[in-house]
């Protein structure tokens, strides 16, 4: 307990009012609420502390589940909410997490890293444990990556699920089963038939003929090239032998 929440203690043990201390606590930002949203995937139990989204966890295995491994993992009380601020239910329903603010809790300096990248995959794309290796500028992680991915506090919003192996399978999910995975990737319009047969024949970049630019297939300029135009690379020396330069959006390969 910090200096403020204890003298807040003392201040409603004297003569406050029934229920002073938690409303107070938590209109300061001392106290972590919480609520159940329901969202086109299933039930989602949600956190939040002031205007910080500190957890997200499925419903499926009930309330007791869901504060014991609060109580856990972030160390900190939890207070039940009649309604959950409608910034964070508006992009937990679109599957929507930058521009909100996020509670890390405990997470070392390399976990809160690995999630800032991962919050950049736009809606929609998919990249590489690698891809999240190199562009926090530890292109050797690519294990602790997964770790830190596989123990994100606050999936759906930190979109995880947009992580893949570098073999273009989906891989798992920390968020729930890899079906589950797929079902999220579906909602935000993938095509995951598409997308495995490129894996299965191990082709993991699109080049235009026009621009002589490729991409991570997901990428936004990627879905843009008209079917004539696509050139398909099984890997970044094939591509640049060919006379294509990597996208500056979606950044394919190490600059």
């Amino acid at each position: 307990m910090n200096m403020v929440e204890e003298a807040l203690h003392e201040l409603s043990a004297a003569q406050a009012p029934d229920g002073f201390l938690e409303r107070t606590l938590r209109a300061c930002g001392l106290r972590d609420s919480y609520a159940k949203v329901a969202t086109p995937i299933g039930d989602y139990f949600v956190a939040w502390r002031g205007n910080r989204v500190s957890a997200v966890s499925r419903a499926d295995k009930g309330l007791d589940s869901f504060l014991g491994w609060f109580a856990e993992k972030v160390d900190r009380s939890l207070e039940p909410a009649a309604s959950v601020p409608a910034a964070i239910r508006s992009a937990l329903l679109a599957t929507r997490g930058q521009g909100l603010s996020y509670d890390f809790g405990q997470l070392t300096e390399f976990e809160q890293a690995v999630l800032r990248k991962t919050l950049e995959i736009p809606r929609g794309e998919v990249r590489s444990y690698g891809w999240v290796a190199r562009e926090i500028g530890r292109p050797g992680a690519v294990r602790a990556v997964g770790t830190a991915l596989r123990h994100n506090p606050i999936p759906l919003l930190i979109p995880c699920h947009r992580v893949v192996r570098g073999d273009g399978d989906l891989g798992n999910y920390a968020g729930g089963h890899p079906e589950l995975k797929k079902d999220i990737l579906t909602l935000e319009g993938l095509d995951l038939g598409w997308l495995e047969d490129l894996a299965r024949r191990r082709k993991r970049f699109l080049g235009s003929r026009t621009t002589h630019v490729f991409c991570h297939p997901t990428c936004f300029h990627a879905r843009r090239i008209a079917p004539d135009n696509r050139v398909e690379f099984s890997a970044e020396q094939e591509a640049r032998a060919a006379g294509y330069r990597p996208c500056r959006d979606c950044r394919p390969v190490a600059a």
